[in-house]
């Protein structure tokens, strides 16, 4: 059973940071493992790539077969029923419309008659994408990782997606197409994030890498960062509910348990106000895991990582969310408006009863890659600033550089930097 504690217990701070703290550590073995990936890929390339993809994949790739081509891509769109296509286009227009709400544009400032500033918004070359396989397959990561970039006007979006036994789901090629992705590698793990971020015979070196993955495709990303820009370093999902005893129950479990069925990782919590629904949405969870084909990863979520937690107040929850700062925060309440402001800490905020999880993963149009464990303090979500960089434009008159050239001499002289100093005074000189 999901357990139900208070804080108020003695020992909930101990209960509580087991799940906190859950995935804080990588282990030894696994970072020197990537190393080793990373350092192979480096030195020998495509050669590695083939070798690596054999023994995790089970997949005999060459220069001939590494890369999706369009006959394979026919062969998934046919596979795909017209249902599906709708769908999964539907959520790409929705998601290329909420992002196009972000977009910036290059701007001059005309505030002084001589000196001109201003900041240049390019976007970036060549972007990599990382799509998991393995245990589930996420077409909806393709979505929202391509259409952003797409939106932004990157000019290449490379996509590399693991495909053990060679099988790949035809959704995730179908969401690639719809999504504009220019270029698919079938390549997953570590191996895959050093060929973007170094480049090898086959695999373009991209200009940043985007993307979920395991804790070998997490730890890569680290690894590389510097080389490439990353998104961010996403650890397992999490949700965390806050309910006023408003609501079913059943709709709650429901939410929890999405998460819960990601991996066996995945945290799922609930703050309530109200005893009675604790103890339902206790009983709806474990009536709900039943039904679950995933039951087994569901299950080692909840009872590792889940908990019901009985909050005093609602203040209270809200003060303990901005403590966990969670990937996930629905608003499970009567008026979830009258709260919105003393929420400071969130990757995405789901407001009312109508409003799942699931809905901001896969149609609804904001971007379902967060910040977890905690990073939401100063992490936000994936978004177009993601795929663009600025430059900052600088243009002096003869007059302007008169006007404030003795105060860009004075503070190079406090630093100590002649030459600084002599490259305005120069221009000073009548």
């Amino acid at each position: 059973m999901m357990r139900i504690l208070k804080f108020s217990d003695s020992d909930f701070a101990e209960q509580f940071k087991r799940i906190e703290q859950r995935a804080d550590e990588i282990p030894g073995d696994v970072e020197e493992t990537v190393k080793s990936i990373i350092a192979a890929v480096r030195q020998s390339g495509d050669a590695a790539l083939f070798e690596l993809s054999r023994k995790f994949d089970r997949i005999d790739l060459t220069t001939d077969n590494i890369e999706v081509n369009e006959t394979e891509m026919v062969a998934a769109m046919a596979a795909v029923s017209a249902e599906s296509l709708a769908a999964l286009q539907l959520a790409a227009d929705r998601i290329a419309s909420y992002h196009a709400k972000q977009k910036q544009e290059t701007w001059l400032s005309t505030d002084e008659d001589d000196v001109l500033l201003g900041q240049l918004v390019r976007p970036l070359d060549r972007v990599g994408i990382y799509v998991p396989g393995g245990k589930a397959a996420y077409p909806s990561s393709v979505l929202m990782n391509a259409v952003p970039a797409k939106v932004a006007g990157v000019a290449e979006v490379i996509m590399v997606v693991p495909m053990p036994g060679g099988e790949v789901n035809p959704h995730v090629l179908a969401a690639a197409k719809i999504a504009g992705v220019d270029r698919i590698f079938k390549l997953g793990g570590a191996q895959a994030i050093a060929a973007l971020a170094y480049g090898t015979e086959s695999v373009p070196r991209v200009d940043k890498i985007t993307g979920p993955g395991n804790i070998y495709v997490a730890t890569a990303k680290k690894l590389v960062f510097g080389q490439v820009d990353i998104d961010m370093i996403a650890g397992p999902s999490e949700i965390l509910v806050i309910n006023d005893g408003s609501g079913t129950a059943a709709h709650i479990a429901a939410d929890l348990l999405s998460q819960a069925e990601h991996d066996e990782l995945a945290s799922a919590v609930l703050v309530t106000s109200s005893e009675k629904m604790a103890v339902a949405v206790q009983s709806e969870v474990e009536k709900q895991l039943q039904q679950l084909s995933r039951e087994t990863i569901a299950r080692q979520s909840i009872e590792d990582f889940g908990a019901i937690i009985l909050a005093e107040s609602l203040d209270e929850a809200i003060d303990f969310s901005n403590r966990i700062a969670p990937e996930h925060l629905e608003l499970a309440v009567d008026d979830p408006f009258a709260i919105l402001s003393a929420i400071r800490h969130a990757g995405a905020i789901f407001m009312g009863h109508h409003t799942p999880e699931a809905a901001g993963d896969y149609l609804a149009g904001p971007n379902h890659t967060l910040p977890t464990g905690g990073t939401a303090r100063f992490f936000s979500p994936l978004s177009l600033d993601d795929f663009v960089k600025k430059s900052s434009i600088l243009s002096f008159s003869e007059n302007g550089l008169q006007r404030l050239g003795s105060e860009i001499v004075q503070i190079a002289e406090l630093e100590g930097l002649e030459a600084h100093a002599k490259s305005v005074s120069i221009r000073l000189e009548k």
